[in-house]
């Protein structure tokens, strides 16, 4: 029994409210079929091996970090601006929660170089096992996620390309425990917005082999890193630059956080309003790489990718805490999870999640794509709302109290169409590809390569839609420049749409040929449906009700209990 008090109306197995078990406290590996097929094609015969450290991970993550989420968004971190003397130190002072967390994510690393060399040993690919690692973490607590991978492969690659020895070694020691240690931070956006880079107005003068840099930075995630990538203005050009907390000489360097930010979510984050004031930095590009922003803007990308994984990561846990609510709780005589539109919702949203999940993984294990991490943080971000939304539809009012996790996930959710630019600004990043660097051309050769390795049985419809897609895209180059720029929302949801099916055909295949049944190619006929068939007149309501008729199968092929 619960610790509570059983009260005379409580006597009744509707009120056993033992069986309202959400996603907290199981392995969220165990119960995750998608993502061990997911492994299974990703690391072959590296599986093995890799599996008892995912058996561990999925434990850790439903466990301790799932309940550590929920301590450090009710006790967010605070900024400890003065000491006892009046001296500003601005120190931001994170709860116990956060460092519990923290610690054991870095005792079972899979970024980290050590366990990437233990996994290359044994014929697992690290980068999917590091995929897997922040896809885990990221249905915990996204903020987490933003906290341990904002900015640390950037701010990794650019020290080693161009800051001086002495900074470089300084780099390598705070990066020990690789990129995803929660030392980095991204400092871009100024009060007048983040996406025109050319209003910045903090700058950096010549000193010596550094620079001295001076400016107001008005949303920086992750304020209590150690190292800094920010933009700022130099002679004619912007460029990043890299601040670490104390200078070569040991002293305290330029940095002062004024507050941090009272946020809608993501509390986990120390997110704050930074001040630098003649603060040692050096330029993070060289002679010849122009503005260093080309750089810059490549791993700008990866970050997408890390951002679309955390709107996987929400709409994977409200998935999950959907499916479990909807199983216990009873509405006219039975679970509502055996209602038709329940069931309908249910189905819908097992499809949509699934859809998502083989767009991020593909994005971050797949062909580098120039298109790929717009189009999907476009799709992922999006989802991640929605579905958050779905789930505390489906608690009903259960959902709207913060006691319930659905509460913070949608709150966390919000802001993933944010980070790293929002839909307007992805969509322009698909123009700037398409136009300047004829990206549309590999990625149609990706779809239809994904769409020949399809399992058996009629897959015309989605074959079909990449030959469409070509041709919307030649019609889109010869618009007006502004009604070409009007249009550019629908033709990155249509690339979406068909980019996802394709690479769910494709996964469909690989299962089939594996043996591991037929299930994805269920989820894919039942996407491309909702996406890229004509309905007719009637929106469908005459076709054949396969989400209903199949649920059990998607349900089993979703979450193992």
């Amino acid at each position: 029994m619960g610790r509570y008090l059983t009260e005379p109306f409580d006597r009744s197995d509707r009120y056993a409210t033992e069986r309202y078990q959400g996603a907290a406290g199981r392995n969220w590996w165990r119960c995750d079929p998608s993502l061990r097929l997911l492994m299974r094609r990703h690391l072959g015969d590296g599986y093995a091996w890799a599996e008892p450290h995912l058996d561990r991970l999925g434990a850790l993550t439903g466990g301790l970090i799932a309940d550590c989420a929920e301590q450090t968004d009710a006790n967010p971190p605070r900024l400890e601006k003065y000491d006892k003397w009046g001296r500003d130190i601005s120190e931001v002072v994170m709860p116990p929660s956060f460092h519990t967390a923290r610690q054991a994510l870095m005792a079972d690393n899979f970024t980290s170089p050590a366990f990437a060399e233990q996994a290359r040993a044994h014929g697992a690919n690290p980068a999917a096992l590091g995929a897997a690692w922040t896809y885990l973490l990221d249905q915990a607590d996204i903020g987490m996620g933003c906290a341990l991978g904002t900015g640390g492969d950037m701010v990794v690659s650019l020290a080693e390309r161009y800051a001086p020895d002495d900074v470089k070694e300084r780099v390598r020691e705070i990066f020990a425990n690789g990129d995803y240690s929660g030392e980095a931070a991204q400092m871009f956006t100024e009060r007048t917005g983040g996406s025109d880079l050319a209003a910045l107005e903090a700058w950096a003068v010549p000193d010596g082999d550094s620079w001295l840099l001076t400016g107001f930075k008005w949303f920086a995630s992750n304020a209590n890193g150690s190292a800094f990538v920010v933009l700022a203005r130099h002679e004619d050009s912007v460029a990043p630059f890299l601040v670490l907390w104390e200078r070569r000489d040991g002293s305290r360097n330029g940095v002062r956080i004024r507050r941090l930010k009272d946020k809608l979510g993501t509390r986990s984050v120390a997110s704050a309003e930074v001040e630098f004031a003649d603060a040692e930095a050096f330029l993070l590009a060289g002679p010849g790489s122009g503005s260093g922003l080309g750089t810059m803007m490549k791993l700008t990308n990866s970050s997408r990718l890390g951002v679309a994984m955390m709107g996987l990561g929400v709409a994977r846990r409200a998935l999950v805490e959907s499916l479990c609510y909807a199983r216990a709780r009873e509405a006219f005589g039975r679970p509502l999870a055996d209602q038709p539109l329940m069931r309908r919702k249910l189905a819908e949203l097992i499809v949509e999640v699934e859809a998502v999940q083989a767009l991020v993984f593909d994005g971050h294990l797949g062909p580098r794509l120039r298109l790929a991490p717009a189009l999907v943080k476009l799709r992922a971000a999006r989802l991640g709302v929605t579905a958050a939304s779905d789930a505390v539809e489906v608690h009903g009012g259960n959902g709207y109290i913060e006691q319930w996790p659905v509460a913070r996930l949608l709150r966390d959710a919000q802001v993933n169409p944010i980070w790293e630019g929002g839909d307007n600004i992805l969509c322009l990043d698909v123009r700037r590809a398409m136009v300047k660097e004829n990206a549309h051309e590999p990625f149609l050769e990706r779809l239809a390569a994904a769409v020949d390795l399809a399992p058996s049985g009629d897959w015309s419809l989605v074959r079909g839609r990449v030959d469409d897609l070509r041709k919307a895209i030649t019609a889109w180059t010869s618009l007006d420049p502004a009604v070409a720029e009007a249009r550019l929302y629908p033709l990155a949801q249509f690339m979406a749409d068909v980019y996802a099916a394709a690479l769910l055909v494709e996964q469909a295949g690989w299962e089939e040929r594996a043996g591991h049944g037929s299930r994805k190619a269920l989820v894919a006929r039942l996407y491309a449906d909702a996406h890229l068939a004509d309905h007719g007149p009637l929106r469908g309501l005459d076709r054949p009700a396969e989400d209903l008729d199949h649920f059990d199968d998607l349900v089993r092929g979703a979450l193992s209990l």
